[in-house]
């Protein structure tokens, strides 16, 4: 199915029931519960997800296929925001030219960008992305500050012109839509004690994750994908068979960006503010971490990676000590105290602290990451599975045999 082997189709029509009956898949619990702490089916997680799994998808066509570690993505993910909302203020507030727009400048920047970082490899490639990435961040906050809005961040104003829309709607600022469809409606679903809400922001997101992911299927199976492969496995090697590995690492430096680029514009299509924060290096260091928790170098896994990350980041972050109490409140109280300091700085503000357990737990134990997991427990049941259907056949044979001696 368009032009994807089996295995790639089923990759790809997982994610497409994933992303679709996300609402579902990320309410498991009751409204009512305490469990409920623990759903993330609201519009505005639900939105990073997707967003940064197409952050994260494009930083592993760079790093996963040619092993280019980059420590400056962020300033491309700056970049395309700061682009998407110039967009919403001078020309209109439909997310389409906005989104292009970003996709555009932050592939310019790239192009830039590669160019001077690529003629270095290794640790020297890094520091530099670094570099440009800290200084398109000190650029942002304090120089161009007619254009970013320096730390305040550039955001919609009431008298932007807008030449293809209106300035205000009934003295305020219009919303960013999709042809009419603002991206904050949203259709509300209530079964029993269960609650889903139906986000045309989060579906719009879910489509272009959609397309970017099987575009990125498409670039891992092609001949070009295999050049990048063979310039992470062996560069050296590739180089001295008279192939010029530069033009192919350019080329994935860039398609990164414009990823990147996407990210930045759909994160303003939903919440249409820009802000250098986007651009520090550690928001490139966490697209690394997403790329390599789920598996560097697998199509899903940065995708698990950014799921896994935010989760974290938005679901354990609000767990408190109240929400503790309720929880071991049927224990006596000095077992519920003793519980609770224990708990407690793994959970709130001290979520950094069991994201980072888990993650050198991962890079020990699974150094494909997440992905390596699941194929070990595929591999699991497929070896049980063979297992018993030999056990079978087996027990089948003797019975024949003693058939036919009787």
């Amino acid at each position: 199915m368009l032009g994807l082997n089996k295995k790639d189709t089923t990759l790809l029509l997982i994610v497409v029931f994933m992303t679709l009956f996300a609402p579902f898949i990320l309410n498991p619990f009751p409204v009512g519960s305490q469990l409920a702490q623990f759903n993330a089916g609201y519009p505005d997680l639900m939105q990073r997800f997707v967003i940064f799994g197409i952050f994260a998808i494009g930083f592993n066509i760079l790093f996963g296929l040619t092993g280019y570690l980059s420590f400056g993505h962020a300033a491309f993910l700056g970049v395309g925001s700061y682009a998407g909302v110039w967009m919403m203020k001078l020309l209109s507030m439909n997310v389409i030219p906005a989104i292009l727009m970003s996709m555009v400048v932050a592939g310019l920047f790239s192009v830039l960008v590669g160019y001077i970082c690529l003629r270095r490899s290794g640790i020297y490639f890094s520091i530099l992305t670094l570099a440009f990435a800290q200084m398109s961040f000190s650029l942002a906050y304090s120089v161009l500050t007619p254009i970013t809005n320096g730390e305040t961040g550039l955001q919609l104003g009431l008298n932007d012109p807008r030449i293809l829309g209106v300035s205000q709607v009934e003295g305020s600022i219009p919303p960013a839509n999709l042809f009419g469809i603002a991206m904050r409606d949203s259709y509300e679903l209530t079964l029993g004690g269960w609650a889903f809400t139906f986000n045309a922001g989060y579906y719009l997101c879910a489509v272009v994750m959609i397309v970017a992911f099987y575009a990125a299927i498409r670039i891992f199976r092609s001949p070009f994908g295999l050049m990048l492969k063979a310039v992470k496995s062996n560069q050296q090697r590739m180089n001295y068979t008279g192939l010029n590995s530069k033009p192919y690492t350019f080329a994935a430096f860039v398609i990164s960006g414009v990823y990147a680029g996407l990210a930045g514009g759909l994160m303003v299509a939903m919440d249409p503010l820009a802000g250098a924060e986007r651009m520090q290096w550690t928001a490139s260091g966490e697209v690394v971490l997403m790329t390599i928790l789920g598996g560097a170098g697998t199509l899903f896994g940065p995708v698990l990676g950014a799921g896994f990350i935010k989760y974290f980041e938005n679901i354990f972050s609000k767990i408190n000590e109240n929400v503790l109490h309720q929880w071991f409140a049927a224990l006596p109280d000095s077992i519920e105290n003793v519980l609770i300091a224990v708990v407690y700085p793994f959970i709130g503000k001290g979520w950094h602290l069991t994201l980072g357990i888990m993650f050198m737990l991962v890079v020990i134990f699974l150094p494909g990451g997440i992905m390596e997991g699941i194929q070990r427990l595929v591999n699991l049941f497929k070896r049980r599975r063979t297992t018993d259907d030999e056990r079978a056949d087996g027990s089948s044979a003797l019975a024949n045999n003693a058939k036919a001696a009787e």
